[in-house]
């Protein structure tokens, strides 16, 4: 038989073998060494051998045109015959194969073709949920053209692009750009900008390790056998779209020297990551990069990017229309919305599209049953700990089954295990390794709890990292971390101090899952699960950790305020937020949307003893809304302010990257104007001000002022002015102007 196969084309038809098609191989292909005599290989190689190992040992072993002919004949025995004729298809392609080596496979047109039938026929879905039908409306023509203006260079320039698609875990920034892909297969986008668009997930990249770039675009070909120096010979022809960066770590700030520009390499695939994020390889490609606010925080100071396009979430209008369409009956439906509208926090979810279908799932169970779902709404602990106990308890039961408990205890734990080794996608191993039998895999396919990566690949994720965060947060009541079987996970009092310090960026809300958990309500419901009691020693070490904090000047420094409100919001206990606030010096925080500033007021107004206090709440003090909103929002940040009043020993304030309203303004003044507050130094960076900002520098006149920094905050030619004129007051006493 003539040889035709590359390694990438050997591993690519082990990969389509299942496990026990993949044992049977290799039982067969030592029958197959033995009959015809062949160099040996021992069986304890091929039997721990992985689909990569195994092609590789054969290519190393024998003979390319051996190492076929033998995976060719053990194909035919197992009975894959379907992969035996799309070998002989090969065969034959590279036969008629043209005199430069460039068979019909290497066309721009076969690839799309290929993309356009896998992207338009793939049908299957991660989850049993319908929330995917209604989002893919929500890519319209629209962000086609965004993407291309974005894509495509202006006039005469002609450089490489870097763009980043940023946006929240589950708000569909993988359904956008699958889209994306597929208006370029049918020709809608990039006509004449790239030849090849090929599409890399880092939740699949990571479970690789390592990897050559060559292989990883063999693996997205339509046959074994890529035609990669085709293929790499016009690198401005191609767009490399890379999702989900905040699944894999890459270290940006490595030396040249540690990074590679060779394509055919194989490597660590954090190293093959960084290599082309710095454009140390192929830096003449465009790429399209999609991950998380948080990440791309993390990375826009270290990626020269071209330019940054926001994933948008549903607005309440798509949020009250899909409620309508889940209930069908209007006036469930409404009363459903009502409810989550009320609750900002639970209104700030819904604007994920994966959790707005958890959410009306959830309460439309709840209503279904006969239950009063206001109680559910109370706080976001209460809402996924009651989807997740429905998702396992049938209709017509009232107790789950010991095997359903098992069940769910085996998810926790492997939640578990993912957040500490920054695992989002499972294999059966781990699964197994958590006390996740095979068996098992159907039910939480079939009930939603797991969704699968690809139709026939054996690699799951929970519903959404949200959902994986609480079942993490559920194993630290059911077990210690000394009992689990990884030794990555940590103790309780570790998770505490690195949500707070944001160690791990995608931490979300492990920590405030953790205390909502302690609430009576919630110890209740899972005590009736599981049916035994819960460990009562996480409130005493949760105490305590916060203890250490309020004495700890330093380890304040540290803490993200916006964390530490979160965790004591969620916990509601008054007497509890009121000690811990009470002891507090230092506050950082930044508050990002309306739900963010509710729980920063909810808890400043508690603290009486800061000293330092910085804060920025970007856009949200200037966000336009209707007179009611307005409203709310004032007597928020009312609340908020009111920390100024109750901490009159605060000598360092800080604002930065904030917008003022000119009412917002007048707030903050009304809190500040006391001649007896001790404000000495006052930094204002990148602060912007809207309206009659007279009041603002008003305050400057406070006469305990020592330190003023207005650094990046653009002031008019009068408001310059303005703040010579009191800088010459004899009551200033200003030393130092930055």
């Amino acid at each position: 038989m003539a040889s035709f196969i590359s390694d990438f084309g050997l591993m690519w038809y082990l990969k389509e073998l299942n496990k026990k098609e993949f044992i049977k191989f290799k039982e067969f292909l030592i029958q197959e060494i033995l009959k015809l005599k062949l160099k040996q290989i021992s069986w304890t190689k091929v039997k721990k051998a992985s689909r990569e190992d195994l092609a590789n040992l054969l290519l190393k072993c024998y003979e390319e045109n051996q190492a076929w002919d033998m995976t060719f004949n053990i194909l035919q025995k197992i009975n894959r015959k379907d992969l035996t004729e799309r070998a002989t298809e090969e065969i034959a392609d590279v036969v008629d194969s043209s005199p430069l080596g460039l068979t019909d496979s290497g066309n721009p047109k076969l690839y799309r073709d290929h993309l356009k039938k896998k992207l338009t026929h793939d049908c299957s879905k991660k989850f049993n949920v319908r929330i995917q039908d209604f989002i893919k409306e929500t890519f319209i023509q629209n962000d086609y053209d965004t993407f291309e203006n974005l894509l495509i260079s202006k006039g005469t320039e002609k450089k490489p692009h870097m763009v980043f698609l940023q946006g929240m875990a589950g708000i569909g920034k993988t359904m956008m750009l699958k889209n994306l892909m597929l208006a370029w297969s049918k020709g809608l986008v990039f006509q004449n900008k790239f030849s090849y668009t090929f599409y890399f997930c880092c939740q699949d990249m990571k479970q690789l390790k390592t990897a050559s770039l060559a292989e990883l675009i063999s693996r997205e070909w339509p046959s074994p056998s890529a035609p990669i120096e085709e293929i790499l010979s016009q690198p401005e022809k191609l767009l490399f779209i890379i999702d989900s960066l905040e699944g894999m770590e890459c270290d940006l700030t490595k030396q040249e020297s540690e990074l590679c520009d060779n394509c055919m390499k194989k490597q660590p695939v954090s190293i093959l990551l960084s290599s082309l994020l710095t454009r140390k390889m192929l830096p003449e490609s465009s790429f399209l990069l999609s991950t998380t606010p948080e990440t791309f925080e993390k990375m826009e100071d270290r990626i020269l990017c071209t330019d940054v396009k926001t994933a948008t979430a549903f607005d309440e209008r798509s949020i009250k229309i899909y409620f309508h369409r889940l209930f069908q009956d209007k006036i469930r439906a409404q009363e459903a919305f009502s409810l989550v509208r009320e609750n900002e926090q639970l209104f700030s979810i819904c604007q994920v599209p994966l959790l707005c279908w958890m959410v009306a799932t959830c309460l439309k169970k709840e209503i279904e049953k006969g239950r009063d779902p206001v109680s559910v709404c109370r706080h976001i602990t209460s809402l996924y700990t009651t989807h997740i106990l429905n998702l396992f308890i049938p209709q017509s039961a009232q107790y789950p089954s010991k095997k359903i408990q098992e069940q769910l205890q085996g998810l926790c734990s492997l939640a578990a295990e993912g957040m500490w080794t920054d695992t989002f996608v499972f294999g059966e191993e781990a699964l197994r390794r958590n006390g996740i039998l095979d068996s098992d895999i159907p039910t939480l396919l079939d009930i939603g709890m797991l969704g699968k990566i690809r139709e026939f690949e054996n690699s799951y994720i929970f519903l959404h990292p949200s959902v994986q965060e609480v079942c993490a947060a559920i194993f630290y009541l059911l077990k210690s971390h000394v009992d689990h079987p990884s030794q990555d996970v940590k103790s309780i009092e570790t998770v505490l101090f690195m949500f707070l310090k944001k160690v791990k960026t995608q931490w979300i809300f492990l920590g405030c899952f953790i205390f909502g958990l302690l609430q009576k309500s919630e110890q209740e419901k899972l005590v009736v699960f599981f049916g035994r009691r819960l460990s009562q020693k996480i409130q005493h070490k949760l105490y305590q950790c916060l203890e250490t904090i309020s004495g700890n000047a330093e380890l304040q420094e540290q803490i993200d305020g916006m964390k530490l409100f979160s965790c004591l919001s969620e916990i509601e206990d008054e007497a509890f937020l009121v000690k811990v606030m009470s002891y507090m010096q230092q506050i950082n925080f930044v508050a990002k949307n309306y739900s963010d500033l509710i729980l920063a007021a909810y808890c400043l107004k508690h603290c009486s003893t800061l000293k330092k206090l910085s804060f920025s709440t970007q856009n949200v003090l200037n966000e336009k809304g209707g007179q009611r909103c307005m409203k709310k929002l004032l007597i928020c940040w009312n609340d908020m302010c009111s920390v100024f009043v109750r901490s009159k020993d605060i000598q360092v304030l800080q604002i930065k990257d904030t917008s003022f309203s000119e009412p917002a303004i007048r707030v903050l003044y009304e809190s500040l104007k006391y001649p007896s507050f001790t404000l000495n130094k006052l930094v204002a960076n990148n602060v912007h001000f809207f309206g009659d900002n007279h009041m603002f520098f008003e305050l400057i006149q406070n006469c305990s002022l020592q330190y003023l920094d207005l650094g990046c905050s653009f002031l008019t030619h009068s408001e310059v002015k303005l703040l010579c004129d009191i800088l010459n007051q004899a009551e200033c006493n200003i030393e130092k102007l930055v």
